[in-house]
């Protein structure tokens, strides 16, 4: 952990269901389960310096999921809420989200806005929940919002850039994520932060994420100290 700690670290948590199925559980235990490795790892996070760390909680497509697994998932994160805002303070570490979020449940949004106030003032590190979040939804919307102003003459077409576009997406008060990791084994970014990981690094392990411990975390990190990110230069 001596060298390089990449600043933002953004994590595709997969592999709870699966986890879930291969001990004879359903898939909600291994939701539940699996909210002990978000612990471990954020905690780990703050330990060793990461300043971001993005975590991939509910995407647009997972509404197509049974309704009773879905709403078991937004009663858990409810619950999880309120049952960490303590720890996130006492790791100062601040509460953010991305996506769609009135598109959540109202209890849901009610919670994460509760849990975003009560640790506003934090500032050690910022967790952020991607929630009712796709990446091609944010582009989109950001898309949408930069023709109104250029419909408006707020903004003139010549002036738009890339930058222009990362200042209109959910993440613009983000940087970029250095390191990307998905656990279980798949190897797709699945429609998460697809313009802000244009470089980053991508970490892909085996392990289901409720067995991911602080251990993998440190692989994962040392992995990305041991590339030579080049950004296309020599």
């Amino acid at each position: 952990m001596e060298k390089k700690i990449p600043q933002h670290i953004s994590v595709i948590m997969d592999g709870n269901g699966r986890w879930a199925k291969e001990k004879g559980k359903a898939r909600v235990f291994g939701h539940r389960n699996g909210v002990k490795a978000v612990r471990e790892i954020t905690e780990a996070c703050a330990e060793v310096g990461v300043k971001y760390l993005t975590l991939y909680a509910f995407s647009t497509e997972n509404w197509g999921r049974p309704s009773f697994e879905v709403n078991a998932l937004m009663g858990l994160l409810v619950e999880t809420l309120k049952a960490e805002i303590a720890t996130l303070n006492k790791n100062n570490i601040r509460l953010k989200a991305i996506g769609d979020l009135t598109g959540l449940p109202p209890k849901t949004y009610k919670a994460l806005l509760q849990g975003m106030e009560d640790t506003a003032a934090n500032n050690h590190m910022t967790l952020v929940l991607a929630l009712n979040y796709s990446s091609r939804w944010d582009i989109t919307n950001a898309v949408r919002r930069i023709a109104e102003e250029c419909n408006s003459g707020a903004l003139d077409y010549s002036e738009i850039t890339a930058d222009t576009i990362s200042q209109y997406l959910s993440t613009a008060d983000i940087p970029d994520p250095e390191l990307v990791i998905r656990s279980s084994g798949e190897q797709r970014l699945s429609n998460f932060l697809l313009w802000e990981s244009a470089y980053s690094e991508f970490y892909f392990t085996p392990v289901y994420w409720p067995d991911f411990t602080k251990a993998h975390l440190h692989e994962a990190i040392a992995s990305f100290q041991n590339r030579d990110r080049r950004f296309g230069k020599v």
